[in-house]
């Protein structure tokens, strides 16, 4: 009898060293437990058709279908035979196998009437959908009762068959045998989760869920499975979560009441415009959150224009009101120079300490970058490291060693997911106690994912607009079926320009030289001509279509003093046209601007279009966003772009983003680099396991802070949530 197999058994011991190299090789698969941890990504079942209509071309995939006919015939270029395999899903759908050279074999075995799995890429030739030299199984009873016997089918006895997560080099079938011989040996792990919490819930255990999952007996038993492994993962999220914001409640911070008479009240008082009752009820519980005695660690959300930054503001004149500094980070040079001149102009004499006309107790506005020269850089770290500028406004160059702060008390970060960890936490480190924290997005957030990767922070909601600003109205432009819809968008834009506005043309990508972060690779896997970029369409659209118009260029890559340049003339009215990349989405505040055509919008993402045309409408004048296409009437990107134009909602949107991106870029894989071990959980489906799953992790973990009672939780929750992630949840 084999010896018992347990999680951290090698699969070299279990399967042999040739499959174990291919599973180590192509699926980062080690051990038993990364096998029986590598879940089938869906079931198909006999008798029932996979949807071959619905495949991609250029799809990996692997289908369950049944051979039709074979048909023979000599390959025109060369000597040899080709093998034509036609099968089908029951519901119309074919699939054309091409074999090259003389298989006699090959057509005895694939006889009409046979069922199989087929795996291979989709490719589409003379319209029709084809896989060339797939790799197959075939299952249960050939065609005139001949029972098939191989190794390989004895894993699909049941009537659920398991597709994996698999590679060309390790198709579904191999990695169900693994997981077979595996299974017969395996141990499963003592099951760590407290038995209270698998009663209450009505959970099954997790040798039964590991086993059930794999080979399961009934759909009710699969289904019983799939959410005990899911609670799992929620679980393991949101006690990390929760002790983490238990941890912060204990953190000493200094409390920076408000103060009856101070900046802020000045400010207050010389305010244009009346706050929103979000700003004044959000403003109410960052003061709050400033006068206690632990670190704030707040997320406000709201939509592009919102009023956010006044938010901000006030709750940075609290701290320096009560003798500390306050520094926000911003995520582009372009940005962080916006800040500057729009806090200096809303502060006016009591953000001029040291000037001329300066208000009595006036603060000083420091604004350091990478592209400020040295003598600026000196005077400008000197008022930081005295305490003199109370306020400091940068981008990730306030990380650097040198940049000093006296007293920092609040650190707000714009736009968080512009952020790696490791900048927000380097920062914050600049204290001799842990900072106040502020994050600002003005991308929504669903429910689900504010439980879930930010739930260690308060989360407040900026859902007014202020006053006086205008609705925009957005449309699709199809330029490749109706390109006389493209010459009435630029006729547009010349009539907005005629009325005295402004316009923003915006491209995916920068053009000639290496990539950066604001533009997709030149050529995607499908082989789509390259995305239109800045430098390309800036000369054809100044020499066609905007011809005499004022036209100016901004990137990431133009030096950041000739992008300061570009944007205040832009904002100085002395453009027409600003043609740019997404260096603009965020923060860009120039009221006269009115229209934004993205080209090649498909290429955007759904929060990104929702940025990038908050642009317009900032001002009196209603805006317009044009949404450039080639993308198919019909196509998934066609339809993403029409849920765009149809709606201003930013919340409604949000959740069609989630629903576009894979759960691993949300749940933080991406941050970190790893492979997530959260394989199950569904952002989109699992709302309410997740909201049970934290109800449990806060009884749990105010009862048993560090799970010292619970040790095999706290071992199952490093191993779920692994030190990578527990350090972006941790730090985020």
């Amino acid at each position: 009898m084999s010896e018992p197999a347990t999680v951290d058994t090698p699969l070299k011991k279990l399967v042999g060293d040739k499959t174990a190299k291919a599973l180590a090789t192509h699926l980062d698969l080690h051990t038993a437990g990364d096998l029986v941890y590598h879940f089938p990504r869906r079931y198909d079942e006999r008798g029932e058709h996979t949807d071959i209509r619905s495949l991609d071309v250029g799809e990996q995939v692997t289908v369950l279908a049944q051979v039709q006919r074979t048909a023979v015939r000599p390959m025109r270029q060369r000597r040899g035979n080709l093998l034509e395999v036609t099968v089908g899903d029951g519901s119309g759908g074919v699939l054309t196998l091409t074999f090259f050279g003389n298989q006699a074999w090959r057509e005895r075995e694939l006889r009409p009437g046979r069922w199989g799995l087929f795996a291979g890429k989709v490719t589409e030739f003379r319209g029709k959908r084809q896989l060339n030299g797939p790799e197959y199984v075939l299952l249960g009873e050939g065609g005139d009762g001949e029972a098939a016997v191989s190794d390989e089918i004895e894993e699909f006895a049941g009537a659920l068959i398991p597709v994996y997560p698999a590679a060309a080099a390790v198709p579904t079938w191999v990695i169900a045998r693994c997981v077979r011989v595996v299974l017969d040996t395996f141990t499963p792990p003592d099951d760590p989760l407290p038995g209270t919490v698998r009663a209450s819930r009505k959970l099954v255990g997790l040798g039964t869920a590991l086993t059930e999952i794999h080979r399961p007996s009934s759909k009710e038993e699969l289904r019983r499975a799939r959410r005990r492994l899911k609670w799992d993962e929620a679980f393991a999220v949101q006690l990390t979560l929760v002790q983490r914001k238990h941890r912060a409640a204990d953190w000493p911070a200094r409390p920076r009441p408000a103060r009856s008479g101070g900046l802020l009240d000045a400010f207050d008082a010389r305010l244009p415009y009346e706050l929103t009752a979000g700003q004044r009820d959000v403003g109410v519980e960052i003061a709050a959150d400033l006068a206690a005695p632990h670190p704030m660690h707040r997320l406000l959300q709201g939509e592009v224009g919102s009023g956010k930054t006044v938010v901000a503001l006030r709750a940075m004149l609290q701290v320096v009101d009560a003798g500390g500094q306050a520094a926000l980070l911003a995520p582009t040079e372009v940005l962080a120079a916006q800040h500057y001149r729009g806090m200096l102009d809303l502060l006016g004499p009591l953000g001029r300490a040291g000037e001329l006309g300066s208000a009595e107790h006036a603060t000083r506005v420091e604004l350091v970058t990478g592209s400020l020269g040295a003598a600026a850089r000196r005077r400008a770290l000197g008022e930081v490291a005295s305490g003199a500028a109370g306020i400091v406004l940068g981008t990730h160059a306030l990380l650097y060693e040198g940049v000093d702060f006296a007293d920092l008390g609040l650190v707000v970060v714009d736009e968080q997911h512009r952020f790696g960890v490791e900048q927000r936490d380097a920062l914050r480190s600049k204290a001799d106690q842990p900072p106040h924290v502020l994050v600002m997005t003005a991308t929504p957030i669903p429910r689900t994912v504010a439980m879930t990767v930010y739930g260690d922070l308060e989360v407040s909601t900026l859902s007014q607009l202020p006053r006086g600003r205008s609705p925009i109205a957005s449309h699709v432009v199809p330029a490749a079926e109706k390109p006389a819809y493209l010459d009435r968008a630029w006729r547009r834009l010349r009539e907005e320009v005629t009325a005295g506005h402004q316009a923003y043309v915006v491209c995916p990508r920068i053009g000639e030289g290496p990539a950066s972060e604001e533009e997709p690779p030149p050529v995607d896997d499908n082989g789509r001509r390259p995305p239109l970029a800045v430098t390309e369409v800036a000369p054809l659209l100044a020499e066609g279509p905007l011809h005499g118009l004022r036209i100016g260029v901004l990137h990431g890559r133009l030096p950041a003093d000739e992008k300061d340049a570009v944007m205040r003339s832009f904002a100085a009215g002395d453009l027409d046209v600003l043609v740019a990349t997404t260096v603009i989405e965020v923060g860009v505040d120039v009221p006269n601007a009115t229209v934004m055509i993205v080209l090649d919008a498909d290429r955007f993402g759904v929060s990104q279009l929702h940025q990038l045309r908050g642009r317009v409408g900032r001002g009196a004048a209603a805006g317009l966003c044009l949404l450039v296409s080639e993308a198919a009437e019909g196509s998934s990107a066609r339809e993403r772009l029409d849920a765009v134009a149809s709606t201003s909602d930013g919340f409604k949107l949000a959740e069609l983003d989630l629903e576009q991106r894979r759960e691993g870029d949300v749940l933080g894989a991406t941050q970190s680099g790893h492979r997530s071990h959260l394989r199950l959980l569904s952002l989109k489906r699992d709302t309410e396991l997740i909201r049970d799953a934290r109800a449990e992790a806060i009884t749990l973990v105010e009862d048993d802070p560090e799970l010292t009672r619970n040790p095999a939780l706290a071992a199952s929750v490093a191993a779920l949530v692994d030190e990578d992630r527990a350090e972006y949840l941790e730090k985020g």
